[in-house]
């Protein structure tokens, strides 16, 4: 089974203070043209995107210096509600590691990284920490949670939809645009269920 973990670019959440994605029909067959074309304009980070190290660390890697080894592979799947604590981290990171997922962590429901948690995550060496929130960490205070994971070289996929995902083990595809030089990107994340549909 495959689940579609991405927003709808055009009507998506948007961080408070970036610009929202817009669309522009430079062509259409109605009016007349030989084809329907469509420019856009839109924030790295809008909607389902990726957060590269490069977006809080200024000698970080870009999105097009990660590769595609942090996005694609075997992930779990936690939900959660609330402050994600050190030992909701840890928690978090057992039953990943029991599952043979333990890379990459999907963090479903209204939750906030705290600083001990990311700490933990850093240290476990995990690949990538994925949730559904616009930014990983407190909204109103983003800043000290990226510089942990971010500087742990731990690359963030945030505003992802994981509504109807029950907990556990699954495969990610979550490939970012090839953006150079860019502090993040939009990408088309799903999961795919792993071994005729086990999880």
């Amino acid at each position: 089974m495959i689940y579609d973990i991405s927003q709808e670019a055009f009507s998506c959440h948007v961080f408070p203070g970036d610009p929202p994605p817009q669309r522009e029909r430079l062509q259409s067959i109605a009016g007349g043209d030989s084809c329907n074309l469509t420019a856009l304009s839109m924030c790295a980070h809008n909607g389902t995107h990726v957060d590269a190290p490069y977006h809080f660390l200024e000698d970080g890697r870009t999105i097009d210096q990660m590769g595609l080894v942090p996005f694609v592979g075997a992930c779990y799947v936690a939900q959660h509600t609330g402050d994600v604590t050190a030992r909701d981290a840890a928690a978090m990171l057992e039953k990943a590691r029991a599952a043979g997922a333990g890379e990459r962590l999907l963090i479903g429901g209204r939750a906030a990284v705290t600083e001990d948690a990311a700490r933990v995550f850093a240290d476990g060496k995990v690949l990538l920490i994925g949730n559904e929130s616009q930014t990983v960490g407190p909204e109103d205070a983003p800043m000290a949670v990226h510089l942990i994971l971010l500087g742990a070289g731990v690359v963030l996929l945030e505003g992802i939809v994981l509504t109807d995902v029950p907990e556990g083990a699954y495969h990610l595809s979550a490939a970012p645009l090839c953006l150079g030089g860019s502090d993040g990107a939009p990408c088309r994340a799903y999961l795919e269920t792993r071994e005729g549909g086990r999880r």
